[in-house]
């Protein structure tokens, strides 16, 4: 059955209801990321920090009413598409709560950026238009050099946290691949859209190779053989090089 969040419409480019599944889930973790940066603002342990977490919080607003504003032209409910992955992180923040402000600061770093790193890929699959605006979305990136400046200092002076901070990442990768995973079981749209668009990548990568054409997957679906593998694969060698930038081994 069609829900109203994903009626087609007669001007919706092909492959409408998987963009807009894939932009309700980037929308609502932009909206989960204003609501994290917020309360990171409040706690933040020096004023400079305050002032910037708020910013970043503000411009997580914005970026999520530019997605929002995509799912509008493109005939969706936004409402209803962001109101289906109200849940998305519920267990993994139940799973992996912060004893400390750098804990905290990695969960954001390492942690969030497994489900950005995944919406990356599937966004590869999209209309030219909504690629575009879940990856210049995406690429803000300013919270991110906040945490490895204050990560990476703190840690260069304590090998005990950076040993600490090693074993947090790992922790955190594996809860978060298991928010990818139960996505790509329970979501056919966003597994199609993940396998097609780590196809496009990889034919990028390796001239000459085609992809396997997007448009040719029955509507319901699912990746075949060893998608979900290469998937997890290209997510787990992003999140090593996001430790190796702060010293830490993934």
């Amino acid at each position: 059955m069609t829900t109203d969040a994903h009626r087609p419409t007669d001007d919706r480019p092909a492959g409408a209801d998987d963009a807009l599944e894939l932009l309700g889930l980037v929308a609502q973790l932009e909206h989960i990321a204003f609501v994290r940066l917020a309360a990171d603002s409040a706690i933040a342990p020096d004023v400079e920090q305050r002032l910037a977490l708020s910013r970043f919080a503000a411009a997580a607003v914005e970026r999520r009413d530019r997605v929002i504003a995509r799912i509008v032209e493109l005939g969706g409910d936004a409402a209803l598409l962001l109101g289906e992955f109200d849940d998305v992180l519920e267990e993994f923040d139940a799973r992996t709560q912060p004893s400390t402000w750098w804990e905290r600061l990695l969960k954001a770093y390492v942690g969030y950026g497994v489900a950005d790193d995944f919406c990356r890929l599937a966004a590869l699959a999209l209309d030219d238009r909504s690629r575009q605006v879940v990856l210049e979305v995406l690429e803000d990136a300013s919270h991110a050099e906040l945490a490895v400046a204050e990560l990476d200092a703190a840690g260069s002076q304590d090998d005990v946290l950076s040993s600490r901070l090693a074993l947090w990442g790992r922790r955190l990768v594996g809860e978060a691949l298991s928010v990818v995973q139960r996505i790509i079981a329970q979501r056919p749209g966003l597994a199609r859209l993940a396998h097609e668009g780590q196809l496009a990548q990889h034919a990028d990568e390796v001239p000459g190779q085609a992809a396997e054409p997007a448009q040719g997957a029955a509507p319901d679906a699912r990746p075949v053989g060893n998608a979900p593998a290469k998937i997890f694969g290209e997510l787990t060698a992003q999140h090593t090089r996001r430790m190796s930038r702060l010293g830490l081994t993934a």
